[in-house]
């Protein structure tokens, strides 16, 4: 019996590849097809070489989009298709205008998948590195109820929030990375620098110098003679924390570590958050199951503590025991995020509060951020010139009791 190469679309929306036996490609299509999967090729693995089956792997690689991009497309498409325009025609727009190579070459591959028949999720999932489950999922809910357009949208919004919430991470902490650099930059110039000029009068004077001035002159000779081995000695324990992190066991407790930290860890309880009631609110609004949702969105989630209460949950909802307790009594959000979300359940709105949570979560963020900022500025401007002013505090002491001598 013939043997033949297919791929399809999973009924989880994963892509999936192989070779299955059969008579002809017909009996491939119609096997997949009983397994709940959506056939997109089916061909004689005989006539495949190793170079195009390469090249029909379509490595993730070649086709990763932004965040940024993917907000676009789906903002522009939703415009033209709430315009009145059809799908094609909108995804000729887009591959046209396109701005750049990789952008023109996903939006080209759906527009060839949807002209072939596929749906535009059957169409988004032959791309993992560019459309994520979460993504694939809403827009089959969408095309399922028949409201694509308005659910591009919302998809739209939830990638610019996303984007705004981690620019807005990464715009605080910028300044503060900076002080930190100036200051190690600072206090590395004055030891290996400045302090060495001063070392041969000390020598020439043959007075008992202050311990501070004493460990001063150690250190910067240190730092000068020793510091790079200090600074692979530092990339090497970075190293080895990460293959200790990549346990499961030790990342968990690093991670509920993270989210018990003062400030920090608020900081990181009310991004998890955000992050987490924006994403199950925006695919319960769309028409996707609860049970469902959670299994989305957990594969959306980093921290191992947060998983793993959303494992619990998931368990209860399947029970019928609702999904706020679990995660209250987990710890790993806010006490108004799963008072928000037992408030929906009471009221079947949980996706509607869930929405609402996430919008109270994205500004307590900010809060928290501007604060994390107010407080890290000055603290680290006070430690530098805490630590300029012992160097020079040192060596003017030095100074002067060489004076003492002289005179």
């Amino acid at each position: 019996m013939p043997a033949f190469r297919y791929r399809a679309i999973g009924p989880a929306g994963d892509v999936q590849t192989g070779v299955m036996e059969a008579a002809t490609e017909a009996d491939v299509v119609a096997a997949l097809q009983r397994q709940g999967s959506i056939p997109m090729r089916a061909e004689p693995a005989a006539r495949e070489s190793w170079f195009a089956s390469l090249w029909h792997a379509e490595l993730s690689f070649g086709k990763t989009l932004r965040r940024r991009d993917v907000a676009d497309i789906m903002r522009e498409l939703a415009t033209m298709l709430g315009a009145g325009q059809d799908l094609d025609r909108a995804l000729r727009f887009l591959e046209e205008t396109a701005v750049t190579t990789r952008v023109r070459s996903v939006v080209a591959g759906l527009r060839d998948s949807v002209r072939d028949g596929s749906p535009l999720a059957a169409a988004m999932a032959r791309f993992p590195g560019a459309f994520s489950r979460l993504q694939v999922a809403l827009v089959r809910a969408g095309e399922a109820s028949g409201q694509l357009a308005p659910t591009l949208a919302r998809l739209a919004d939830l990638l610019e929030r996303q984007q705004r919430l981690a620019a807005s991470v990464a715009s605080a902490l910028i300044y503060p990375c900076l002080l930190v650099v100036a200051a190690i930059g600072a206090v590395t110039l004055l030891l290996t620098h400045v302090v060495p000029q001063f070392v041969p009068l000390f020598q020439q004077s043959g007075a008992q110098l202050p311990r501070s001035t004493q460990f001063l002159i150690d250190t910067g000779a240190f730092v000068s003679h020793d510091g790079i081995l200090v600074l692979l000695g530092f990339l090497v324990l970075l190293l080895l924390a990460r293959a200790v992190l990549r346990a499961p066991q030790s990342r968990l407790m690093v991670d509920r570590l993270m989210l018990r930290l003062p400030l920090i860890g608020g900081l990181l309880r009310e991004i998890q958050a955000a992050r987490f009631t924006r994403m199950l609110g925006t695919l319960l609004v769309n028409g996707v199951s609860l049970i469902s949702a959670l299994s989305i969105v957990r594969e959306a989630v980093a921290n191992l503590a947060v998983l793993a209460a959303l494992d619990r949950a998931a368990a209860s909802a399947r029970a019928g025991a609702g999904l706020a307790r679990p995660l209250q009594e987990a710890r790993v959000f806010p006490v108004r995020t799963t008072h928000l979300l037992q408030l929906g359940e009471e009221n079947a709105e949980l996706g509607a509060m869930s929405l609402r949570a996430a919008d109270i979560h994205d500004e307590r963020t900010s809060v928290v951020l501007e604060r994390l900022v107010a407080l890290l500025v000055p603290a680290i401007t006070i430690v530098m010139g805490l630590a300029v002013a012992g160097i020079v505090t040192s060596l003017l002491t030095a100074m002067l009791s060489l004076n003492n001598l002289a005179s």
